[in-house]
């Protein structure tokens, strides 16, 4: 068996080598002209200085190397300043070349056509390399505009003295046992047992928890499909814990940030975010991380898990596209994801890299277990959120409605009826 998984890596490895030598061949420099002209790839990533400067600079010497006359500028753009920074971009044609973001704000220009469609340009053996699921992530009505890169899945990262204090043993697994625990630790410590955001513009945990409580954002023709006993329900979960004072109060105005903030200072028991945040916490807060550990990511009764995808997209507008795309191959191969994985402590998208070793055993300290709960995770890990024409929009409309629950603006039932209208009539 060992046997034949090495030769199937073989051929995979021989399949992709091929088919980055083909664009190679096709689309390098003209070797004849000056050879101190060199070709421009611009590069940009999200907020990935200085942690990852030394690995990016190896990955880009090592590419410029193996493809002379060409050389990679490469731009780090704070996460959030993005959104704004590529919108702009792309607005006045000065786009980059290959640039680092995820399918929900990718997929607001894909509609557009600001992406290239990658379909015709990836053969299937190529596309076989990368997770299915997590392939089909970047997908908007039938075409593919990104390329998988890292990906995380979401844990529970837990305080055990805080849950110690509260009487509990154990942390929850389930969002009804997450609204127990969140009202023991308040009776019992004076503290909140967690944060989560209801920014329309910053994370969408609360999006998410509607899926694995069972309810569908939208149906097959995009209308809403979450005004429903299920979705009322759920939008019930959020506002009694809000109004019973099991959530602080700025959830309404502060994003994901400050659900790290509260749980490095030890004013919350659980954070519900990345493996990779483990490290953040015993860099800045190592008395809490001397009792932090690590469990499996919260879920309703679906048993669905969340899996947050970074891919990597080109322009449209691009001067040299087949190149752009070289390069983008290249960044995501399995060899580069396993090397990005281990240095970042996140999840690869390649269905090889993920048999490394390095993903199902390790040594017993929270970061390393962190990393083999988030990867035995991805069997049941999905991205939850479908990848839809104005996401941003379904996403405000159920957050504000949610909002004006909480606040006892509006009742439960106007809230939700008003959050569909409000999308159907986008």
């Amino acid at each position: 068996m060992k046997k034949l998984q090495k030769l199937k890596l073989i051929s995979t490895f021989t399949c992709f080598s091929l088919f980055l030598s083909s664009i190679m061949a096709c689309t390098g420099p003209n070797t004849s002209q000056s050879s101190n002209k060199k070709q421009e790839i611009e590069f940009w990533t999200m907020q990935l200085q200085p942690q990852f400067t030394n690995y990016f600079e190896k990955l880009i010497t090592q590419y410029e190397a193996a493809n002379p006359g060409w050389q990679i500028k490469w731009v780090d753009v704070p996460w959030s300043a993005m959104e704004s920074k590529i919108l702009a971009a792309v607005s006045a044609q000065t786009a980059p070349d290959v640039v680092n973001l995820n399918p929900d704000f990718a997929s607001m220009l894909a509609q557009r056509q600001a992406w290239l469609n990658l379909d015709p340009l990836v053969p299937p053996p190529v596309r076989q390399v990368y997770l299915p699921n997590i392939w089909r992530a970047s997908n908007l009505n039938g075409k593919t505009f990104g390329l998988p890169w890292y990906i995380t899945t979401e844990i529970t990262i837990y305080n055990t003295d805080l849950l110690k204090k509260a009487g509990l043993t154990k942390p929850p697994a389930t969002y009804q046992e997450l609204a127990e625990v969140a009202r023991q630790v308040k009776e019992k410590t004076g503290k909140y047992a967690f944060f989560v955001t209801f920014v329309p513009e910053d994370s969408s945990q609360v999006l998410q928890s509607f899926v694995q409580m069972g309810v569908s954002l939208v149906d097959e023709s995009g209308k809403a499909a979450f005004n429903t006993v299920a979705g009322r329900a759920v939008f019930q979960y959020w506002v009694d814990l809000y109004q019973q004072g099991l959530l602080p109060q700025e959830v309404l105005t502060q994003g994901h940030q400050r659900a790290i903030q509260l749980y490095q200072a030890g004013e919350t028991a659980i954070l519900l975010s990345g493996p990779q945040f483990l490290r953040a916490i015993a860099d800045n807060a190592p008395t809490v991380a001397k009792v932090s550990q690590p469990a499996p990511q919260i879920t309703g009764e679906t048993g669905k898990k969340n899996v947050a995808v970074m891919n990597l997209v080109i322009p449209q507008g691009s001067d040299v596209p087949a190149p752009a795309l070289k390069f983008a191959l290249f960044v995501t191969n399995p060899t580069n994801q396993l090397a990005f994985a281990k240095e970042a402590n996140v999840l690869p998208s390649t269905t090889n890299a993920l048999t490394d070793s390095h993903f199902t055993t390790g040594p017993n300290d929270p970061a390393s277990q962190a990393r083999i709960v988030s990867a035995q995770q991805l069997s049941q890990a999905e991205v939850l959120i479908p990848v839809t024409t104005d996401l941003a929009k379904l996403k405000k409309a159920i957050y504000q409605n949610l909002q004006a629950a909480m606040l006892k603006q509006k009742t439960v039932e106007q809230a939700i009826n008003d959050a569909a209208r409000q999308w159907n009539e986008k």
